[in-house]
């Protein structure tokens, strides 16, 4: 099968690789979709934590169920997805019902090779029916996933203003699912293109430009000065994690989905005073992706709202630089692979 490596910062090589064989308990996809995410494009880049190389990238994936092993429910022809974290089901997150974050956490494609190539096996006990959606909306159910973790983690509640740092597809699917919950949202970002998606497509009503000077008086008079109870941060960027506490009500909960390397640094008495709730959010759980599937079967979400840009499998290595220029105006590049 053909297989596509992601072999030293900066480069990706197609190989010829060996097929997978069956292993117990285990399924294997032939693989129709892969998404594009950040966590790929920071790879590539050189820029993402916990990453080792050689490595196949990939996991925002859909495709047809080829042969299975302790899948009773599912049919061999059918269309899946799968749930790409695998857990060791026995340390002490597992125990909590938290495999999002296993101590011996092994994400698709980060921590183990991905479904950058023709044909994947995984774990059975992680598939997810296709529920009837097209292989390109089952390749976002991971991503949107992300996003309706954050927003249950932070417990968003009817009529809460809810303010989203970061227009990039996470956050554009943390946005949707705050709106599913009844937030009054808004979206901070400082590229004018993705605020202007956010209204025209998503129909966010409050959008703010980072760069502007006077974004705490914006984000006081759209709350009746107030300031948003909940900020979701999916940049990754440290100086807008860092700068976000200054848009938080007091008693507000910030919960970070997005990931950096540094350090982060509050201004103690400011983080203190509105007895703040500081929350991380990884990866999603299996309610989630159901509250996804659901969702989109429901008509709340639209997800091809996102798919900018599309190429065969044998693009991906000439295409995948430019995808990282903003210019270039990519919120999700889907990959189509075979017929």
């Amino acid at each position: 099968m053909k297989t596509l490596t992601c072999t030293t910062p900066g480069t990706f090589e197609y190989s010829e690789t060996e097929k997978p064989e069956l292993k117990k308990d285990h399924a294997i996809i032939k693989i129709k979709r892969i998404g594009i995410c950040g966590t790929d494009l920071h790879a590539f880049d050189g820029t993402q934590p916990f990453f080792n190389y050689p490595r196949v990238l990939g996991h925002e994936l859909s495709g047809e169920l080829v042969e299975a092993d302790g899948a009773a429910d599912f049919k061999i022809g059918e269309a899946v997805t799968f749930i790409p974290y695998f857990n060791c089901g026995e340390c002490i997150a597992c125990r909590m019902n938290k495999p999002n974050c296993c101590v011996k956490m092994q994400v698709c494609g980060v921590h183990v090779d991905g479904g950058m190539r023709e044909y994947l096996q995984v774990p059975s006990r992680t598939l997810l029916h296709g529920e009837g959606l097209s292989y390109d909306e089952l390749a976002l159910v991971e991503p949107l996933a992300i996003g309706a973790h954050g927003v249950r983690r932070a417990g968003v509640q009817p009529g809460e203003f809810v303010l989203v740092i970061g227009a990039g597809p996470i956050g554009l699917g943390t946005m949707e699912f705050a709106r599913i919950a009844g937030a009054n949202v808004i979206a901070l970002d400082i590229n004018e293109d993705r605020l202007a998606f956010c209204k025209d497509k998503l129909k966010v009503t409050h959008v703010v430009n980072a760069i502007q000077p006077d974004v705490v008086q914006q984000l006081s008079d759209m709350t009746n000065g107030d300031m948003p109870t909940v900020v979701i941060d999916a940049t990754g960027n440290q100086k807008a994690i860092n700068n976000a506490i200054n848009y938080m009500a007091h008693g507000a909960r910030f919960v970070l989905i997005g990931l950096q390397k540094g350090d982060l640094i509050f201004n103690h008495p400011e983080f203190h005073k509105r007895e703040s709730t500081l929350m991380s959010s990884r990866n999603a759980t299996i309610e989630d992706f159901e509250h996804v599937i659901k969702s989109m079967k429901a008509g709340l979400v639209n997800p091809t709202n996102y798919i900018t840009h599309q190429v065969k499998f044998e693009e991906i290595k000439d295409e995948f630089e430019s995808w990282l220029d903003p210019k270039n105006g990519v919120i999700k590049a889907m990959v189509s692979v075979g017929l």
